[in-house]
């Protein structure tokens, strides 16, 4: 049994050395990998990606990649595929095919198939010499190097270049593209990397929460209460309906004296405040927050006042 002081050792040799696969794999890059940049562009269908044993649970990854940023794409199990789900794949298909031996039957058999529908087909294999490499049209061949497995034998460094390389193909063919943030974001509306890429405008359409607003002659009973009422610790200051001023709960504790009941908001009042843009993404509103050290802010459109941001109740929601 190893000690916690030799596991630290062998994590660290298992991570050098897929680093060095990973070195390996970027001096090795060469008009094959553009080739097949330029075919999973050309393609009128979907990318299918297929793998047996470790490769498929690295393609599903792959194929979530490009699905995820503009291409069209899904994983189909080959073994599943002999047994009627052929029929996904379309003639304006690209099939891409992993096998780091290049000899799985299962993989071969569908590549085969798609050969046969005229499918444009690209390969990733560590065997130049491989059946699935002679097979396909391109063959990206990925560098001799040891598996981190101390018997050189279960899938680790040649998993991880093969992860890392359909990550570059699929980051380059985004690119060619020109996929934006914005396409990004619409393909990913739930959890945490939804809500920050949404614009504040989308925020804000579908609610109706009154906003704390006076005007400028307010008296500070009014003030206060506003405050009070709605719970964001600030109220809005405004003037023929525009946006001028805020008083947050730090104005307030700044004016206290015998006589704050005798002002009006704009004696107390933050002029010209911080305002976010409703094409603001979430994100960059919170980074904003961050870097000014607030904690709200009134979202404007022109002299439109479209909501109030609070980072109180952002955090409640559990993506800040």
């Amino acid at each position: 049994m190893s000690t916690p002081r030799n596991s630290l050792i062998i994590g660290r040799n298992v991570i050098g050395r897929e680093a060095e696969g990973l070195q390996a794999l970027e001096a090795s890059l060469s008009d094959e990998f553009e080739s097949a940049v330029q075919t999973i562009l050309a393609g009128k269908g979907h990318l299918v990606v297929v793998g047996m044993g470790k490769s498929g649970h690295i393609g599903r990854k792959i194929a979530a990649s490009f699905a995820s940023t503009g291409t069209p794409a899904f994983f189909l199990h080959p073994s599943e595929a002999a047994h009627g789900d052929l029929g996904m794949i379309r003639p304006d298909a690209v099939l891409l095919g992993l096998s780091n031996s290049g000899e799985s039957a299962e993989v071969n058999g569908v590549i085969s198939y798609a050969i046969s529908l005229g499918v444009n087909t690209i390969a990733i294999t560590g065997s130049e010499q491989s059946t699935l490499a002679r097979m396909a049209q391109t063959s990206l061949i990925l560098p001799d190097a040891k598996e981190a497995c101390p018997n050189n034998l279960a899938p680790t460094t040649s998993t991880t270049m093969t992860l890392a390389l359909g990550d570059a193909i699929c980051v380059a063919v985004m690119e060619a593209r020109g996929f934006t943030a914005e396409e990004f974001g619409e393909r990913h509306p739930a959890g945490k990397l939804g809500f920050g890429l949404q614009r504040l405008s989308d925020y804000f359409a579908d609610k109706s929460d009154e906003l704390p607003l006076v005007e400028t002659t307010s008296p500070m009973p009014d003030v206060i209460l506003a405050m009070t009422s709605g719970g964001k610790g600030c109220v809005g200051i405004t003037h023929d309906e525009r946006l001028v001023g805020i008083v947050t709960d730090g104005d307030l504790r700044r004016a206290m004296g015998a006589d704050i009941m005798t002002k009006t908001a704009a004696a107390i009042m933050t002029s010209d405040p911080f305002k976010l843009s409703p094409d603001m993404r979430m994100k960059d509103a919170i980074a904003a927050f961050s870097e000014r050290k607030i904690g709200n802010a009134f979202v404007v459109d022109d002299e439109d006042i479209i909501g109030l941001l609070d980072l109180k109740t952002l955090l409640a929601t559990g993506y800040v």
